[in-house]
């Protein structure tokens, strides 16, 4: 088997994919308000996700993690989780979502093949819910955290994007969780991708990491099961959960990266961070073969920067992080 290997000897073996440009909330770091949508024409159908899923596994690329937007809000989600659950070669398929729909939703995409989830979640307090999402359904994140647990979509991680004079003082009531329900929480800096945030300021992941030593207890390194991300993973004595720590400004993983991301329009990214785009739609609806596909991954590899300019004077570029599914 070829192997997706980029120009810095990274493996390539996860992709993210993007169902939908759609969202059913309008977080104030997302900045999708009043954005046009793509088309329905515009957008892949499962089972041109499919076709390009397979070539991926015949370079290497063992798990899907599906996003969006907001995943859920594309109809029949769990057809296409069932469709890339049998591509010989993917491991592992999950899911990030907000939760909302979450709980309609957990035991046929379980019974389809879906793995795990990953969970937004910023605040555990109504109103402020409702000021960082612009609705009032944090009840309904809750509830998709049980249902989730409950089928055994394991493990449940709980995304927790910290933004400065808004959550950061919830950071401890978080922590606690992994000890009193078991939860994994990942805290994670604010990036500057939207002008949605009046106070852009960041709380470093150090930080954070001393204000929970300083009142929970010492956290100790440990590893996970299952991940494919750059978190940094500790666990609190005494806990069942774990806390993790993404840190795209001041702690780099990109030395360690190994992932494409699918936009819902059917472009290959090779970063987040870059506009570079490789055009996977179209050779598809024009009669690419797998081996077509292939190439253009291959050529897409080979395009992935060294690190990502985040610490630089940063513009997010053509598309923002709804577009893209980060």
């Amino acid at each position: 088997m070829t192997s997706l290997i980029d120009s810095f000897h990274r493996q390539i073996d996860y992709m993210r994919i993007s169902v939908t440009d759609r969202c059913n909330l309008s977080c104030i770091y997302c900045a999708a308000n009043s954005m046009p949508r793509l088309s329905h024409y515009d957008v892949l159908r499962y089972e041109e996700i499919r076709q390009i899923v397979q070539a991926a596994a015949g370079l290497g690329v063992k798990r899907i993690r599906l996003t969006g937007g907001e995943p859920l809000v594309r109809p029949e989600l769990s057809k296409l989780v069932e469709l890339l659950s049998r591509v010989e070669g993917i491991d592992e398929i999950s899911l990030t979502t907000n939760a909302i729909l979450l709980g309609k939703y957990t035991a046929e995409l379980k019974a389809a093949g879906l793995k795990r989830v990953n969970i937004s979640l910023d605040t555990f307090k109504a109103a402020k819910f409702q000021r960082i999402t612009g609705h009032d359904k944090l009840g309904d994140v809750l509830e998709g955290i049980t249902a989730a647990r409950k089928v055994g979509l394991d493990p449940v991680k709980i995304n927790t994007v910290v933004i400065k004079g808004l959550n950061d003082d919830e950071l401890l009531d978080f922590a606690r969780a992994s000890m009193s329900d078991g939860w994994h929480v990942r805290f994670i800096e604010q990036m500057p991708l939207t002008t949605g945030l009046k106070d852009n300021g960041l709380v470093p992941v150090k930080d954070i990491i001393a204000s929970i030593n300083n009142s929970l207890g010492q956290l100790e390194p440990c590893r996970t099961a299952s991940g494919n991300g750059p978190a940094k993973y500790y666990r609190l004595p005494g806990a069942e959960g774990t806390i993790g720590f993404i840190g795209p400004l001041t702690d780099c993983f990109c030395s360690g990266c190994n992932r494409f991301r699918l936009t819902a329009d059917g472009r290959l990214r090779p970063c987040l961070l870059e506009d570079v785009e490789i055009d996977l739609k179209s050779p598809l609806r024009n009669g690419a073969t797998t081996a077509d596909i292939e190439k253009l991954m291959q050529q897409a590899a080979a395009l992935k920067q060294e690190r990502h300019r985040l610490s630089e004077d940063f513009s997010l570029g053509k598309r923002q992080m709804w577009q893209i599914g980060g």
